[in-house]
């Protein structure tokens, strides 16, 4: 099935649409700049997640460079790119990562998805809206910056959680990231991350600096301080075997931080349920 006939279905009402019966709750994790760690966390948070009893998908949304299925040592025989010209359906390429969770893998290498067309959008919110009875969390590991895919994920999100580092480009961006969120798209409430750092103290020295800044160039905007990863050798190491730190050194500092992350993630409550029909209008 072509892409063509995959929007005549959807717009023609044939499209498989089976009436929700859990709530998911969709999870936008982004960076102000690459290079912060952002997806070993997504792939970590998950797992965190999945050992909870709740049914996580991973959504690598960097759609043309997508790299989770590097981190967790998958070879995907198929990704987002057979779903959005309608070679594939979503469920016919999720692969299964540590403890049940599932990834949907990004194309890699592929300039063509940058920017997602307004039809391209129609068969993604048609294909989650039929997979998420399947999943209690859907993370969206999104790509770094500004771009307009970004914005259009943390846009269908309830959630957006920012990864930032203490480095001072790294703040920068992810300030300038939010302000864009905030300004453009009605995003106000955000919740940090600060990954690589000393202790908690150092992080939560840089999350009382983002809300001076913002409280004074962006007053619209909230952040909330969600917590901390430790720059830790057990990261690296994990990265190295291709898999996730928390599930080889459980005992480590960074997987410790990593379940209070999510135990915290849990405890609070989202913005409300993902609107689709107003996230996907092209």
């Amino acid at each position: 099935m072509d892409q063509a006939e995959t929007l005549r279905r959807i717009r023609t009402g044939t499209a498989d649409a089976r009436a929700p019966r859990r709530r998911v709750r969709g999870i936008a994790v982004a960076s102000g700049k690459g290079g912060v760690g952002k997806t070993n966390i997504v792939a970590n948070m998950a797992l965190a997640l999945s050992r909870k009893g709740l049914k996580v998908l991973v959504f690598d949304a960097d759609m043309g460079l997508g790299n989770i299925h590097i981190l967790l040592g998958l070879a995907p025989r198929f990704n987002a790119a057979h779903v959005l010209t309608g070679a594939k359906t979503l469920a016919e390429i999720l692969v299964e990562g540590p403890n049940g969770i599932k990834i949907l893998p990004a194309s890699t290498g592929n300039r063509k998805y940058g920017e997602l067309a307004a039809e391209e959008k129609l068969v993604l919110k048609s294909e989650l809206e039929a997979a998420q009875d399947d999943f209690d969390y859907v993370l969206f590991d999104v790509g770094a910056g500004i771009s307009a895919n970004v914005m259009f994920f943390c846009s269908a999100a309830q959630d957006v959680v920012v990864i930032a580092s203490p480095e001072p480009t790294s703040f920068s961006d992810a300030y300038a990231l939010m302000k864009v969120l905030s300004r453009d798209y009605k995003v106000r409430t955000f919740r940090l991350v600060v990954n690589s750092c000393r202790d908690r103290a150092e992080a939560a020295g840089i999350h009382s600096r983002l809300v001076m800044v913002a409280d004074k160039f962006a007053p619209d905007i909230r952040i909330d301080f969600l917590g901390h990863v430790a720059l830790d050798p057990a990261v690296p190491q994990a990265v190295r075997s291709q898999k996730l730190f928390s599930d080889l050194f459980p005992g480590a500092e960074a997987s410790k931080d990593v379940a209070r992350i999510t135990d915290a993630l849990v405890r609070t409550a989202s913005a409300g349920e993902v609107d689709w029909d107003a996230v996907f209008k092209g």
